[in-house]
């Protein structure tokens, strides 16, 4: 009977065990996929794809475009006919003395319907072509607001990974600072060393303290102005891989990315746009100064019941239909006025033009440049590390066998942690100037962003 007991209750154990593992199973797969969530919003992607929906100078430049559509329509119905209706109602009392025709009340009405249709307006087709280049320039403020964005937001979120690196290497100085001034003590007690060194590691110790309290003020603001883009407050954001390699730009060409800046800049493709709205508005002008012809008609209906003069009652109906020629023989000279207004206007836009050429060419120039060199100091700096680990490692066995004291070694270690802080620091900018370069000949997209991304872990 207990053998029976047993093989019973052993399938039921087995079944409670099956249960418990997979329950802890999809607990973990949950935990994996909640973890795996988080990471991809606190990753540089994230934090766009949040700003877009939060930032408020982009849901402007967003709503601003969608208005601008409003414009090209309410231009085309300069060419469509306009109609309209208008009715009146009239009561009237007459009392007479001394008459024999006496007292009288008496009612009108009437209404008339009018249209007039446009036949030759050449100033119509300009404005309408105003309103369309409107939409572009639009179109144009909007791209260049979304790439700024993508700069913003990645410019933020660097900064807030570099004031979090500072942070670290400030805490790993404190940590061997405060070993130091342990081992100054301890020694001083025993009489090996004097109080000059342990004063020494105090001081140290001390202001390291007050960096790092500096360094933690520093990233709270950085944390809060990546918040500020998208509107989140996250605890932890993706690093960027110690491994990463920032590619050089393509092609390996300055003349190449200035001439395409004066080309293709968001900046310059505005600047050419007002230009040609502007010259859309000197011929839009002249052309107001000419001769206009419309199609125009009527319709009216009027009851009369009675009047100051009879009591019988009248219903009068009338239609007319012709052409009206107009041309502005003397206004005072405003049309005029306007023309030379909208030339000198034109030959600002030209002057804007060029020098926004110009500003896009040395923005192209400067952050090659800064691309370039930003490489050039990324390897020098990986250098730097390596021989600073190599310094380390070997001021720590020079410590060992006695030829080298605590404090060379605690200079070492310094070293390290700053020229590595320093090549952290090298390698954003070094992707910001990417992302700028980008931006600077209308390129920038989101896949780079996940370019970028894609090095963060």
């Amino acid at each position: 009977m207990r053998t029976a007991m047993n093989h019973q209750s052993l399938p039921n154990h087995n079944r409670i065990k099956t249960k418990t593992t997979a329950l802890r199973l999809t607990l973990l797969i949950s935990a994996l996929s909640t973890g795996s969530a988080l990471l991809a919003q606190n990753n540089l992607l994230g934090a766009y794809q949040a700003a877009l929906q939060h930032d408020a100078s982009f849901s402007s430049a967003k709503a601003s475009l969608a208005a601008s559509q409003e414009k090209v329509v309410q231009a085309k119905t300069a060419k469509l006919p306009i109609v309209n209706v208008a009715g009146s109602s009239n009561l009237a009392r007459q009392e007479l003395y001394g008459s024999s025709l006496g007292d009288r009340t008496y009612r009108n009405a009437g209404v008339n319907l009018s249209a007039n249709y446009p036949l030759w307006r050449p100033a119509i087709a300009d404005g309408i072509g105003q309103a369309e280049l409107s939409v572009r320039l639009a179109q144009a403020s909007f791209a260049n607001a979304q790439q700024d964005l993508m700069t913003r937001v990645a410019q933020a979120y660097f900064d807030v990974l570099l004031a979090q690196d500072t942070v670290a290497t400030i805490s790993t100085q404190k940590a061997a600072i405060a070993e130091q001034l342990a081992q100054a003590k301890r020694e001083f007690e025993v009489g090996t060393k004097t109080i000059l060194d342990t004063n020494e590691a105090q001081a140290r110790y001390d202001l390291t303290l007050a960096q790092e309290a500096v360094a933690t003020g520093e990233l709270l603001s950085k944390r809060a102005a990546l918040s500020l883009l998208t509107g989140k407050d996250d605890p932890s954001y993706a690093k960027l891989n110690t491994q990463a390699v920032v590619p050089g730009a393509v092609p390996n060409d300055l003349a190449a990315w200035v001439s395409r800046a004066q080309d293709s800049s968001i900046s310059v493709q505005a600047a050419m746009l007002n230009a040609d709205i502007a010259k859309l508005d000197i011929s839009r002008n002249q052309k107001l100064n000419g001769t206009s012809v419309d199609l125009v008609g009527s319709l009216a209906a009027s009851r009369n019941l009675g009047s100051a003069a009879s009591s019988a009652s009248s219903t009068v109906a009338s239609a007319n239909v012709g052409v009206q020629i107009s041309y502005p023989v003397y206004n005072g000279g405003n049309l005029n006025s306007k023309v030379r207004e909208a030339i000198l206007n034109h030959d600002k836009t030209l002057a804007d033009l060029e020098n926004t050429k110009r500003n896009a060419a040395q923005l192209a120039r400067q952050t090659y440049l800064s691309l370039s060199y930003g490489i050039a100091q990324i390897k020098a700096l990986e250098s730097a590390v390596r021989s600073s680990q190599t310094l380390l490692d070997s001021t720590k066995l020079g410590y060992q066998v006695g030829v080298r004291i605590n404090l060379d070694v605690l200079n070492a270690q310094q070293a390290l942690a700053n020229n590595a802080k320093d090549l952290s620091k090298a390698r954003y900018d070094a992707l910001m100037s990417g992302l700028r370069l980008k931006a600077a000949t209308a390129q920038l997209s989101e896949a780079d962003l996940s370019a970028v991304n894609s090095q963060l872990q």
